[in-house]
């Protein structure tokens, strides 16, 4: 059967195409509808040229292969597809919020709208990683996003999916990416690895903070490769105003080994949620460009590199670099259980010493009319748990830079752990587990509200005499 060819009014498979919203260079974009699906819909059809289109038609098998198998509210839902024999197509959930596009272009962004885009990012990222995918081709043109405010990936063509065969590798021997962002191992073709796609977005948030690419507009290879040596111009030199941590950030996502940047986008993540405590080195402080001789010494350093460590398999690379919320307990009576959340949590530790700490403390909101930010003394609360939270963490000696501490307050001790947990993207919560009274065994607990509601691994540490409460409720005064 002929191959057909896209037009307004064409009726394939129950669809009917409508209006052309895009032209680019490897696929077209249509509105599109169906009896069947009341969504609103976009179909994706690859432009096919005359004779061997090879890199087309391998990316568009990848991203039918890779998007049906995503799920989320950061990916396009698939309705759709059809193969190259009549029409090559995928139809897919139309996001109406608007491309992220617009907002690089507002560049350089004021911080607050910078922290938060990018945060909303990470979180995207994460998600896809997640579930077995490495992107490969992150740029502004790949990041929608709803009007409830989640970011959502797209166009997979260039991706790699952990438990399916990568065709890119196998059927073409040149790096693929989009130059201003691609990471320095992609020019290497090594395709395993998600720290690329941190590196694309440390540069995605170069571009944010100050208007222009780390390394312009390069057009080949060639200058591609320089960036194995060569380091961008400082934020700070360009933008004076933005702070040191966002520095930090920005280059420790940009390092040139993925070994040294941001393990995960979760935690990078994270720390653009907690800018008061990510640890600042030279990288956040410096302030000159790299001279003649530094780039020379990395230059002969790096001229015979012909590949980076091997990254562990992404299943491996993630559970390595998981952030752990440990949820403390300061009150005077519970210091046997505070010493056992820490034993329990060195263990841990030792597994996985990559994981990213949060150290949290509740201070329980409307305290019986008194002010929820001072003691009996008139002390400051959060002053003081904190101290306490870091008096508590002395013992993991764990770099600065893995550790954090915060103090969270709410009405519902149980339910703020849980909020706190799913915005922080946590991967797993540790707490302990008071004795309880008469009415605990009535209410319940704390850890058991945490336990049924948290969308992550929940671990509860008890004392090995303290039986355990059911969990039929919370008990909101478990935590002062």
């Amino acid at each position: 059967m002929k191959r057909l060819q896209p037009h307004t009014g064409l009726q394939i498979d129950g669809f009917t195409l409508g209006e052309k919203l895009h032209q680019g260079g490897f696929a077209s974009i249509w509105e599109v509808s169906h009896p069947a699906h009341d969504l609103p819909m976009v179909m994706k059809v690859p432009t096919i040229m005359d004779g061997y289109d090879g890199p087309t038609i391998v990316g568009f098998e990848v991203e039918q292969m890779i998007l049906s198998r995503l799920s989320g509210p950061h990916v396009p839902g698939v309705v759709g597809h059809g193969d190259f024999a009549t029409l090559p197509y995928l139809a897919i959930e139309r996001i109406d919020g608007g491309s992220l596009y617009v907002r690089f272009k507002a560049a350089p962004l004021p911080l607050p709208d910078l922290v938060d885009l990018a945060a909303r990012m990470a979180a995207a990222l994460h998600a896809v990683h997640k579930q077995g995918v490495i992107h490969f081709d992150l740029k502004p043109d790949n990041f929608l996003q709803r009007p409830s405010g989640e970011v959502v990936l797209i166009d997979y063509g260039l991706s790699r999916h952990e438990a399916l065969p990568d065709l890119l590798d196998e059927e073409f021997t040149i790096p693929m990416g989009t130059f201003p962002y691609i990471a320095p191992e992609q020019y290497l073709r090594q395709r395993k690895d998600l720290r690329s796609d941190i590196y694309a977005l440390g540069a995605m948030m170069y571009e944010l903070a100050t208007g222009g690419m780390p390394f312009g507009q390069p057009h080949s290879l060639k200058e591609v490769r320089k960036r194995l040596w060569r380091d961008p111009v400082p934020p700070r030199l360009l933008r004076p105003e933005l702070p040191e941590w966002l520095q930090e950030v920005i280059l420790r996502a940009m390092e040139v080994d993925p070994a040294r940047r941001y393990q995960s986008a979760a935690q990078l993540m994270y720390d653009l949620q907690n800018p008061v405590q990510v640890r600042l080195t030279a990288r956040g402080r410096r302030a000159v460009v790299q001279s003649w001789g530094q780039i020379w010494r990395q230059w002969r350093k790096m001229r015979g590199v012909r590949r980076f460590a091997e990254p562990p398999a992404m299943g491996t690379q993630i559970a390595r670099a998981p952030i752990l919320m440990v949820a403390v307990d300061l009150s005077p009576d519970q210091e046997k259980l505070s010493k056992a959340l820490l034993t329990s949590v060195k263990r841990m530790l030792s597994i996985e010493p990559d994981a990213r700490v949060a150290v949290v403390n509740v201070i329980k909101g409307s305290r019986l009319g008194l002010d929820p930010t001072t003691d009996a003394e008139g002390n400051n609360l959060h002053v003081s748990r904190l101290l306490g939270l870091r008096s508590w963490a002395e013992g993991l000696e764990l770099p600065e830079g893995l550790l954090t501490f915060t103090v969270l307050e709410g009405v519902d001790p149980g339910q703020v752990l849980i909020d706190h947990a799913a915005h922080a993207q946590v991967d797993h919560i540790l707490m302990g587990a008071r004795g309880h009274s008469g009415t605990r065994r009535f209410l319940g607990s704390v850890s058991a509200q945490v336990v049924a509601e948290a969308a992550c691994s929940v671990t509860v540490i008890r004392l090995p005499d303290t039986p355990a409460a059911p969990p039929e409720r919370h008990d909101p005064e478990i935590w002062r």
